[in-house]
């Protein structure tokens, strides 16, 4: 049978959605809590079947809440209670359990309460809940004791029926509407009391502490022990259980799993001819940097071919390099004697992408493309030239709708234009400019790139002159979330060193992230070669921008941490941990959280 592998637990590190940390004392292997405010599991999923219990220790049972918050939760109030009326997407489902009869709600902040059943009391000492999350259906149950129909007459996981919370139409006693793409995490809570004792079991230990008898029921995959048996199609919070594509899945692929699709390296100029090696693939995408002040961001690709550059610190268009880039070779690629690629003792560090491979024509859309697409990691680069029609589409090739987009205008001075999904929820009308360190333009309309969200498909542009003007011609850099390999979100800082913490389900060895909501920050890069162990501010060139000449830093204001399933803020500086400001990020993996103890 295939190992159950690492088991959810408590997230020490759980300071989500802007707020700091407050949970209070873990102990027991972060499983027992006594809680101040709100504890989340350091296990975050946006599909499945799950199921996990909850044990009340503490004799005083008010203020307990359990159920399961967002990502953009704030963990610093109590769960629900004090989550800001202002955060954007915020949304929970949970019992308050203290209260007679027992109240399920939903949404936030503090808001759509229902009353649940009149014969259900108010849970007392050592009552074990049971909470079942259907993701797939959009449907959520709460047992006491073992018992479903104790909560709700009827109320049936296995087969769907009777569930406290749903989807409009699925039969809840409360509706939900979930936005889409968000991520999910359990969660427990305490409603203004000083501190109440609680102990979870996500399948790794159905005495709760060796306070009760064990039990041993599994779950249909024969993974943890549970004091009671799980509904028919619910899994335990174990890495054995979780997702990854098996495009990229190490355990099914030798050439695809995610060292293979991208990643950073670091090279030592020499003047001359210099073929760089140990990158692990062909790369198709290369953006680079010397790391000394003064220096251009070179970004090549093998669409628009070896020897030609753009610059994305600069407006300006394509420009020939013959002694730049020279090829794109089997584990790497060679330079010339251009001293923005290799110049003689300057310190580099490249940031690679596989594609795939020759570009090929698609006229599926309105208009036609020369695209390189890399299926299994879902990045391609694409050539067209623009035909000055809105409402024309590009073939992106991806299959599924993209997550994040680059655009520019390859003859003249243009933005490089840019679209991410972790803006106002994926708002089509807004747009930022990787050159520049503004803030996002929201509410553009036709004035902007688009108007229209992306499609699995297709891209839809308007007419705007740097993304289809009608003499003109642009290449563009397409990428999609990928479950194990790459993920683009975002998140609010909060301004402390103790910073917010980023569920990815991945070990990140490369992290960009940018404040869209204001002020004049730059687009900040992080790599686990600049930075071999964390915090990223200990090291003297942890942080570069993208956007800038200036010399790669230990930016001390702007630490990160790498950790096994996303990346935590440690820095208070506006960069990327600014209190209350809004970031995207886009993430790549060093080692899917599935197999981080494996690899």
């Amino acid at each position: 049978m295939a190992s159950s592998g690492d088991f959810c637990t408590l997230n020490p590190l759980g300071a989500q959605g802007g707020g700091t940390i407050d949970i209070g004392t873990l102990s027991n292997g972060n499983l027992s809590c006594a809680l101040t405010d709100t504890a989340f599991g350091n296990f975050g999923v946006t599909s499945g079947k799950w199921y996990w219990e909850f044990r009340m220790v503490s004799s005083d049972t008010s203020g307990t809440c359990a159920g399961w918050a967002n990502h953009q939760t704030n963990s610093q109030p109590e769960l629900g209670y004090n989550s800001p009326a202002s955060a954007t997407g915020v949304q929970m489902v949970y019992m308050y359990l203290a209260s007679s009869p027992m109240t399920i709600v939903s949404d936030a902040p503090k808001s759509n309460t229902y009353g649940g059943n009149a014969d259900v009391n108010t849970i007392v000492q050592n009552d074990i809940i049971g909470i079942a999350a259907d993701f797939d259906n959009d449907k959520w149950y709460f047992s006491i004791n073992g018992s479903f129909d104790d909560m709700r007459s009827g109320q049936n996981p296995s087969t769907g029926s009777s569930p406290m919370c749903s989807a409009s139409g699925g039969g809840g006693l409360q509706t939900i509407t979930r936005t889409a793409g968000y991520t999910w995490f359990p969660a427990i809570g305490n409603w203004a009391a000083p501190t109440r004792d609680y102990t979870v079991n996500f399948g790794q230990d159905d005495t709760f502490g060796g306070a009760i008898t064990a039990a041993g029921n599994a779950d249909d995959n024969g993974f943890g022990v549970f004091k009671y048996a799980p509904p028919t199609g619910f899994l335990a919070m174990c890495s054995g259980n979780l997702s990854v594509s098996s495009d990229i899945d190490p355990a099914q692929t030798d050439d695809d799993y995610p060292g293979k699709q991208c990643g950073a390296i670091l090279y030592t100029g020499n003047g001359s001819t210099n073929a760089i090696t140990g990158l692990g693939f062909k790369p198709d995408l290369i953006w680079l940097a010397n790391m000394a002040s003064g220096y251009d961001r070179r970004l090549v690709d093998s669409v628009r071919g070896a020897g030609t550059a753009l610059r994305t610190n600069s407006t300006a268009g394509d420009v020939s390099e013959s002694n730049g880039v020279t090829a794109f070779g089997t584990d790497g690629f060679t330079l010339g004697s251009e001293a923005g690629y290799n110049a003689n003792s300057g310190n580099y560090v490249a940031w690679c992408w596989r594609a795939g491979g020759s570009a090929s024509s698609d006229a599926s859309g309105d208009i036609t493309v020369s695209r390189s697409t890399n299926d299994a990691s879902k990045f391609s680069i694409c050539t067209w030239s623009g035909n000055g029609v809105s409402g024309s589409t590009i073939a992106h090739g991806l299959g599924v709708k993209p997550s994040m987009t680059i655009i520019k205008k390859r003859e003249s001075s243009a933005a490089f234009n840019t679209w991410h999904q972790g803006v106002n929820d994926g708002d089509p009308d807004s747009f930022g400019e990787m050159q520049s360190t503004a803030s996002w333009y929201l509410n553009q309309g036709s004035s902007g790139p688009f108007t229209t969200a992306p499609g699995t498909d297709y891209l839809t542009l308007t007419a705007y002159s740097q993304v289809n003007g009608g003499s003109n011609t642009y290449v563009g850099y397409f990428w999609a979330d990928v479950e194990g390999m790459q993920k683009f979100g975002g998140y609010t800082g909060n301004g402390n060193s103790d910073g917010t913490f980023v569920y990815t389900g991945f070990r990140p060895t490369m992290v960009l992230t940018k404040r869209w909501d204001g002020g004049t920050e730059d687009w900040g890069m992080f790599d686990t070669k600049r930075a071999e162990y964390n915090p990223t501010s200990a090291h003297s060139d942890g942080q570069i921008q993208w956007n800038s000449t200036a010399a790669a830093s230990a930016g001390s204001t702007h630490g990160v941490d790498f950790l096994s399933n996303g990346f935590k803020l440690r820095g208070t500086g506006g960069l990327n941990n600014q209190s209350g400001g809004d970031y995207i990020y886009m993430a790549f993996a060093d080692v899917p959280f599935k197999y981080n103890n494996t690899f």
